[in-house]
């Protein structure tokens, strides 16, 4: 009960300054039609009940099964089946994360079904799983992360050069996407069981971080390989804005409670199946530990049907509402300001971080401050919401603008700040954009672009994704910075 209620206090901290923006705004510039204000507020409900439930579930659940499977993997010590596992769960586990599909359903819906979401989600997850599998060769071959996010960075750039700026922000946004509240938890579990394994104790603690932000590359580079072989010219879309939305208050949640039940009950049946595989073939749990994980499997998918159904029948709506109306208000700056504190806020929510940011705690056995990591995420998120706002603004600005100096600055610091770093904030860039922001910041964005002259709702709407998955590796490596400049000088004064 006491774990419950930590829980339930954090999720509280974490969704009621996203509650509480939107209400002000309700009563000042954006006034929302009354149904609409009691769905985000039912809403605000569902996500802060269904994400308590689902961070419990992750703790007794999918956390040892990633443990578990990452030191039976790493005790084999066979190259192939550390490569054949990571394939298979790299595949499997970004099949099951919902983020994906709700990017994957957006880029559907606004593309007309050019794209189709089957088609993207599997796309993505092979990209996914690839680089996964070389993140786990990595950890035990002792790679350098810097040089291996080089490489792959310096593909992606040539890669892109030939792709067309609307698959470049979805590609972007679906590195973002795929990290989210199911795959992070599982794959640090997965990285730190590995590296626990291996001899020395320091590259261990270095080596749990970095798994997360190599496998979300692999998003980007399979969705910009994808668009080499597409042949349709720019993509174009358009968001329909239901002005005349049903007012029904309940109508959305019965409507989504089913498909999002059906996605969640695919998305963790694989995972279930090989936790089964491994406990006859290697784990062998006792009936007690065996019944824990199974009530932690039940746990996650109750709590994470509750979040997304409130996330999407209570909160994008209001989202891309809110935004439509304040741009209509024709206020570039209040636009500015309210992007910068709902990046701030909304980071808060994301269940994902909170499992990084705990974990970094832990591994750096308190080193590393959890609230110092998330005031320096929620900066980071702030400013690349904005900025996303000016993209959407200001004519002639493009994603790439910013996407191109940003990794390239992010690249640069990674051979300059302590490994760890490097580690926590790529993996930080994939975390800070799960289903929240998938939702809300982006169903905001869309709706600032919608009400915008000249702005185009794919382009400019997609890559708010993007943007936030950017600005935490900067940001975090910045922290990284500081940490090494203060400890080289406490070594100077011990000296």
């Amino acid at each position: 009960m006491n774990v419950l209620l930590q829980k339930l206090k954090e999720v509280l901290f974490a969704v009621i300054p996203v509650t509480i923006i939107v209400l002000g705004l309700n009563f000042t510039v954006t006034p929302l039609d009354h149904h609409l204000l009691v769905r985000f507020l039912l809403g605000a409900f569902f996500i802060i009940i269904g994400l308590t439930i689902f961070l419990f579930g992750v703790d007794i659940g999918i956390t040892p099964i990633g443990n578990l499977m990452g030191n039976s993997l790493a005790q084999s010590n066979k190259v192939l089946i550390v490569g054949l596992a990571g394939l298979i769960l790299g595949f499997f586990i970004s099949i099951a994360e919902p983020d994906l599909h709700i990017l994957a359903s957006q880029v559907q819906a606004v593309t007309t079904g050019v794209l189709s979401q089957a088609g993207i989600v599997v796309v993505v997850s092979v990209g996914v799983a690839l680089l996964l599998t070389l993140g786990l060769f990595r950890i035990v071959y002792n790679f350098p992360l810097n040089k291996i996010l080089t490489l792959i960075y310096l593909v992606i750039l040539a890669a892109g050069v030939f792709s067309s700026s609307g698959f470049i922000a979805i590609a972007f946004d679906a590195s973002g996407a795929t990290t989210g509240a199911l795959t992070v938890p599982f794959m640090l579990a997965l990285a730190y069981g590995v590296s626990s394994l291996k001899k020395n104790g320091t590259a261990s603690e270095e080596d749990s971080f970095g798994l997360v932000g190599l496998a979300s590359s692999g998003a980007i580079l399979a969705v910009i390989v994808m668009s080499l072989f597409f042949k349709t010219g720019e993509l174009s879309g358009s968001l329909e804005l239901q002005i005349s939305q049903p007012t029904s208050i309940l109508a959305p949640f019965m409507d989504q409670l089913p498909k999002i039940t059906g996605n969640i009950i695919l998305a963790l049946l694989p995972l279930l199946l090989t936790f089964l595989v491994f406990q006859t073939l290697s784990f062998h749990l006792s009936r007690r530990a065996f019944r824990k994980i199974m009530k932690g499997l039940v746990y996650t998918f109750i709590g994470l049907v509750l979040f997304l159904t409130g996330v999407n029948a209570g909160f994008m709506d209001v989202g891309s509402m809110v935004g439509y109306r304040l741009a209509l208000l024709e206020q570039p700056w209040l636009v500015l300001l309210i992007g910068f504190l709902l990046g701030l806020v909304v980071i808060l929510a994301e269940p994902a971080v909170y499992v990084l940011t705990t974990q970094i705690e832990n591994v750096t056995s308190g080193y590393v401050k959890r609230r110092i990591v998330l005031f320096a995420l929620s900066l980071g998120v702030g400013c690349a919401v904005t900025f996303s706002m000016i993209r959407i603004i200001i004519p002639g600005v493009q994603l790439w603008h910013f996407l191109l100096p940003g990794y390239i600055i992010s690249i640069a610091i990674s051979y300059v700040v302590p490994s760890l770093f490097v580690g926590i904030a790529f993996d930080a860039g994939g975390v800070a954009s799960g289903p929240m922001t998938a939702t809300f910041i982006l169903a905001f964005a869309q709706g600032v672009a919608e009400a915008t002259e000249g702005a185009n709702v794919l382009i400019d709407g997609f890559g708010v994704i993007a943007m936030v998955a950017l600005t935490p590796l900067i940001a975090l490596q910045v922290l990284g910075l500081i940490y090494k400049i203060k400890s080289q000088k406490v070594g100077v004064h011990h000296g």
